[in-house]
């Protein structure tokens, strides 16, 4: 498989993630999903609404969510809607929670550990996606990026559920004592069904600021411990998410060491390995700095 293309834009501009997705040269057809991380209730670092608006304009797309499996402001539609409105997102943009009404199943016939993946319904509603992910550290996968986004993200709750309880219909405390290993394998398989399902509709920008050891799922947050490092746009999720990875290891930001923990000790490149072997991408890409 000959390398991907990452595109790298240093300075953080909504103006400048509308200009790294150019470089794709991709169009987007038809009803456009956007998936974000509407922010769990409290937390500080996930992006906000205004700063996507320009992309999101761009594209004319619609933004999606699912539900979450575990307590918080986002585990009913309800909930979540109210959230979506406090948060500002329903009051730019069209919005969509995809598991609203039901779930259906994406098959993963190769998958390593799950065979198949629970999505919200309304994913037929969409022709393409754009993965607008927040670069950041996670407590349970290690790092959050393009390939959460693609596997717990896109899942619906019950979903959601079966990747963490690794295919089993486990309770809720059964998704917090997982071998950690075949967690990171199960959010592998689950990406590989949405990358399968939009047949390459899809594309992947990663922002790499607010880099906290915690996720945007956090109601309490840590801070960001890393200076902000810039944008990153690609038609790979594997290579984008290596691409972050190999950022952080390279900077000399004091703060390095702190995220590098959080991802080693959750063996959060696995998540990446896992992903190779299903061979819907590659690590190995070119790094394609713009100005």
């Amino acid at each position: 498989m000959e390398k991907a293309k990452v595109y790298f834009i240093k300075d953080i501009t909504p103006e400048n993630v509308v200009k790294v997705f150019k470089e794709l040269n991709i169009d987007l057809k038809g009803n456009v999903a956007v998936k974000v991380h509407s922010g769990e209730r409290g937390n500080q670092n996930y992006l906000k609404p205004l700063f996507m608006k320009p992309i999101i304009d761009y594209v004319n797309g619609t933004v999606v969510e699912c539900n979450t499996a575990y307590d918080g402001a986002r585990d009913t539609t309800e909930k979540h809607e109210k959230l979506l409105e406090e948060h500002e997102w329903s009051k730019y943009f069209n919005v969509d929670i995809m598991d609203s009404e039901s779930d259906i199943v994406l098959d993963i016939p190769n998958g390593k550990v799950i065979k198949k993946n629970y999505v919200g319904s309304h994913i037929n509603n969409y022709d393409s996606m754009l993965v607008l992910s927040h670069f950041k550290g996670h407590p349970m996968g290690g790092y959050g990026g393009a390939l959460k986004q693609l596997s717990i993200g896109v899942a619906s709750s019950k979903g959601k559920r079966y990747i963490h309880c690794c295919g089993n219909d486990g309770t809720y405390e059964d998704m917090f004592h997982q071998d950690q290993d075949s967690f990171l394998e199960s959010m592998a398989d689950a990406a590989s069904s949405v990358v399968e399902h939009f047949k390459g509709n899809i594309a992947y920008i990663n922002v790499m600021c607010n880099m906290s050891v915690d996720c945007d799922c956090c109601n309490v947050a840590e801070d960001p411990c890393m200076k902000d490092i810039g944008i990153l746009a690609s038609l790979d999720p594997i290579a984008i998410d290596e691409a972050c990875i190999d950022l952080v290891k390279s900077s000399n930001d004091p703060g390095r060491d702190h995220l590098l923990e959080r991802i080693n000790s959750r063996h959060g490149t696995h998540t990446i390995e896992a992903a190779v072997n299903l061979g819907f991408g590659t690590k190995e890409y070119e790094l394609i700095k713009i100005d």
